[in-house]
């Protein structure tokens, strides 16, 4: 059996804590950057932390980190890891932006289709009734294929312009659709329903995984099988990416990059849409690289994607990624923060124009990186800066957990920044 560095009642230690700081599971997992049903899964020993992330909860609770070491427990087989990482013109602009996603969310549902009752409102958790219709889909019509793929295509472009809480509330018909449409279908027409049924579970993975919510594993396990079902390459291409995000997110790295490294080379270089999804796999297998601190093979990945963007004329189409030279200096940045060298990355960071970035959920992923950077180098008035250009990109970017954790960092440290505090009830790290 595996072993843990936790105690064996890690959970008991984390409510005791928390209980004796008057907190509740809400109020430290804005602190921590987690949901309040993350911190009870916490405290119930249903989700596994990494190292660095019971540090960060050690922190704000005030528990001795030695509380953490010595003890062994059995592995859980329903047990996940999870790892932490981490009024101006512009808060007008913001607000202005937020209503326009209001305005949006009644025209993109229409297009897109409806969720069950219970799925998620739009102004709630947008993942909450992902993982109920994952393990029970709602009932739903076959329709036909150019229908279907019309409504996944609304579903992409708010995945683009990360209106997450449209998308989430969208997700659980459109897959209830979806699946309804390739089972009904025979053929060329099953295979070609396939492939849409394949990147709508990538769009779940994708949210999911925003998210910090476990079912970013199944639904991107199911979007890869769909996608050999689809006889296309493209589309397992895509579906291998999210596998190993969720593979990498797990702690298992080099699993991740060795099926990416296995995938890539399946993939035609000579056909350009291939060619350009081979790209994206070899930049998510740099990135895995580095989180498991393997510099040689993520910089070798990240030098091979670049020469690949250098040949490749520009292709748009891709599902959820550009194969650009820009996404390559993204993820150099944020492959040199993996590996603790984040003053590699000020100089990638000067020359990226972030403004070429052709979505919101893509430039904010660039200036997430750019204020992990600034804030590994201990700079905290530009990772400020940059966290109020990721909520300036995409508001709901700027609440996701990784983001909530890293604005906790600075709103706990020992620097003030101005406009953080104001910064972290919007985007709701603390309470108002």
């Amino acid at each position: 059996m595996g072993r843990s560095t936790e105690p064996a009642d890690f959970g008991a230690v984390i409510r005791g804590a928390r209980c004796s700081a008057r907190l509740t599971q809400a109020q430290l997992g804005a602190r921590c950057g987690y949901s309040a049903s993350a911190i009870s899964r916490i405290e119930a020993n249903k989700l596994r932390l990494e190292y660095s992330a019971m540090l960060r909860i050690c922190e704000v609770l005030a528990i001795p980190p030695g509380r953490m070491r010595g003890s062994t427990v059995p592995d859980g087989a329903a047990v996940a890891t999870v790892t932490i990482s981490g009024p101006s013109d512009e808060e007008d602009a913001v607000r202005r932006r937020e209503l326009m996603t209001g305005v949006l969310a009644a025209g993109a549902t229409a297009v897109v289709g409806t969720g069950s009752a219970s799925a998620a409102s739009l102004s709630g958790d947008p993942t909450a009734g992902l993982e109920d219709a994952l393990f029970r889909l709602p009932d739903a019509e076959p329709v036909a294929l150019p229908l279907l793929i019309t409504r996944t295509a609304a579903a992409r472009r708010a995945f683009r312009a990360a209106h997450y809480e449209v998308l989430g509330h969208a997700l659980p018909g459109l897959l209830a659709t979806a699946a309804a449409t390739r089972d009904a279908a025979t053929g060329r027409a099953r295979q070609q329903a396939s492939a849409v049924l394949a990147r709508v579970y990538v769009l779940t993975s994708e949210l999911a995984s925003k998210q910090h919510v476990d079912a970013a594993w199944v639904a991107a396990d199911r979007a890869l099988s769909a996608a050999r079902e689809s006889g296309t390459p493209v589309p397992v291409g895509e579906a291998s990416r999210v596998l190993a995000i969720t593979m990498r997110r797990s702690g298992r790295w080099s699993s991740a990059v060795r099926f990416l490294s296995g995938e890539a080379a399946e993939l035609d270089a000579a056909e350009q849409r291939a060619a350009a999804v081979r790209t994206t796999l070899l930049l998510t297998a740099a990135y895995s690289a580095a989180t498991g601190g393997d510099r040689s093979t993520a910089l070798a990945l990240l030098d091979e994607a670049e020469g690949d963007v250098e040949r490749l004329p520009d292709v748009p189409g891709l599902f959820t990624v550009e194969a650009t030279r820009a996404q390559v200096d993204v993820y150099r940045i944020g492959a040199l923060n993996a590996l603790g060298t984040p003053d590699e990355g000020v100089k990638v960071a000067a020359g990226l124009n972030i403004a070429s970035m052709p979505t919101p959920e893509r430039r904010a992923r660039a200036w997430t990186d750019i204020a992990r950077m600034n804030h590994a180098l201990g700079d905290g008035p530009q990772t400020f800066a940059a966290l109020r250009r990721v909520e300036q990109e995409a508001p709901q970017e700027a609440r996701r957990p990784a983001l909530r954790a890293l604005a906790s960092d600075l709103l706990y440290g020992p620097a003030r920044v101005p406009g953080l505090r104001e910064f972290a009830v919007r985007t709701g790290v603390v309470a108002a």
